[in-house]
């Protein structure tokens, strides 16, 4: 399998550069998974496909303003810091520009001091390990010294940070977010819960290497970073009941679905656990507990492209993508929406 066999046209002019005013009112390719058949709808028209029974699953993860701009304490060189996972011995792993000034021992120095930072150690891919010094409470200080980690893709400045978050987000630490939940309103999620649709929450603290190209020509050459996830046991029993009750498991974003096959033992029954997990879901997967999947519009030769062709086939995917170029639908973050049925 070729990297390049999930590639494709896109016009740039299709790439969404903000969020519509009304999250709901998004654009929404119905697609069967089985036959490729396409609808075109409204992201609101959900609900017409959600049966009471089924089982909604969100990852309610929230991202952190990670990216950081500062100075090189012995140089004042100016530099940024993307601040990509928190280790378990409190240094984190982030991507440095320019790279050549971030020696391990250097030192560098956002908002005056407020927040210092070292060196440590070098990660994978040019990451570098970093330990941070500061006063107070570490959220408080990046929340106000951080700005909004938008994709390289995106170049307009975003009005209102919260329109990259989902409107139920909740755990803090994700680098980048699980961009098929911000088609969901307050209002939308009353309904789909009032129609008997169960939601199940689970975290899966996105890093930036699930959006990273491949760059090895053969698929199963490619190795995913890491990421955290945590599966509690209400959300646990929700989707079990679900699938014993021969009803349908709905991820809600890649994220969701990376998160559960992670969980799930090899007779398909969800775990309460947390832990980290590389899964890397690409044609010929047997999916343990996802039927269906709502996504946005992913880019060419992604893991994230990848895995939604595991769900359907890779012609129908490329099939229903050329469909979406041709009728003008807004791709990646902040665009429009396609639903496997």
């Amino acid at each position: 399998m070729k990297t390049s066999d999930f590639n494709y046209d896109l016009p740039e002019e299709l790439i969404a550069q903000f969020p519509i005013k009304d999250r709901s009112s998004s654009r929404l390719m119905v697609v069967d998974k089985k036959t490729g058949e396409i609808e075109h709808k409204v992201f609101k028209d959900i609900i017409d496909y959600l049966e009471e029974g089924d089982c909604l699953v969100l990852n309610d993860t929230r991202v952190i303003p990670a990216r950081l701009i500062g100075s090189k304490v012995e140089t004042g060189g100016k530099i940024e810091f993307l601040l990509l996972k928190r280790n378990e011995d409190d240094t984190w792993e982030t991507l440095v520009k320019p790279g050549k000034r971030a020696k391990i021992g250097s030192k560098f120095s956002f908002g005056d001091g407020k927040l210092i930072a070292e060196v440590v150690g070098m990660g994978d891919d040019g990451a570098r390990i970093v330990k941070f010094e500061y006063e107070g409470i570490f959220e408080e200080v990046l929340d106000e010294l951080g700005n909004m980690p938008l994709p390289p893709y995106i170049t307009e400045k975003l009005e209102d940070r919260e329109r990259y978050q989902t409107v139920y987000s909740k755990h803090n630490g994700s680098a980048a977010a699980p961009t098929a939940g911000l088609h969901f309103t307050d209002d939308l999620l009353k309904q789909i819960r009032d129609k008997g649709v169960e939601e199940a929450f689970v975290t899966l603290h996105v890093g930036l290497g699930t959006f990273r190209p491949v760059k090895v020509d053969d698929v199963l050459e490619h190795k995913m970073h890491s990421e955290y996830y945590m599966v509690s046991q209400e959300a646990a029993d929700k989707i079990n009941r679900a699938k014993e009750n021969g009803k349908r498991v709905i991820c809600v974003g890649t994220t969701s679905c990376r998160t559960i096959e992670s969980a799930a033992d090899n007779n398909g029954v969800l775990k309460a656990t947390s832990g980290w997990t590389d899964i890397f879901i690409y044609p010929g997967y047997k999916f343990k507990l996802m039927d269906n999947l709502i996504t946005n519009f992913h880019l060419p030769e992604s893991t994230l492209i990848m895995l939604v062709s595991a769900l359907s086939t890779r012609e129908n995917i490329l099939n229903a993508y050329e469909e979406a170029v041709k009728e003008r639908y807004r791709f990646f973050s902040f665009g429009d929406a396609m639903f496997l049925k």
